[in-house]
């Protein structure tokens, strides 16, 4: 980009209207591009994942009645958005993981 942020690399999910509502929306957004700035979040919103590996963040996202989640790395030339969940239990599910593990695998074998 030439603006100097750094680009978001979706390798999984999206965030849209509906599930999300337009609120929660405008808060990923947000969020989003205060790490594309090079911004370190912590919490509330953000919080070190290093069972999925170095680097790997979830975001944390309260919309109305429902809790969603962002699993991210921070690259040094991107973003990586890992997967996007509706967090149903206090545990991150381990095929969330497993699968987050497996897309960072094969990005960076490109």
């Amino acid at each position: 980009m030439n603006d100097g942020n750094k680009p978001l690399v979706w390798l999984s999910g999206e965030v849209k209207t509906p599930p999300f509502s337009s609120e929660a929306r405008i808060e990923v957004g947000f969020l989003l591009r205060k790490l594309q700035n090079g911004e370190t979040l912590s919490l509330p919103h953000s919080r070190p994942m290093p069972s999925i590996g170095s680097h790997c963040h979830e975001l944390r996202i309260t919309d109305l009645n429902k809790e969603w989640r962002i699993i991210y790395r921070i690259d040094e030339d991107a973003i990586l958005i890992l997967d996007v969940f509706q967090k149903t239990t206090q545990k991150t599910p381990s095929s969330v993981i497993e699968n987050c593990k497996k897309r960072i695998k094969r990005y960076d074998e490109i």
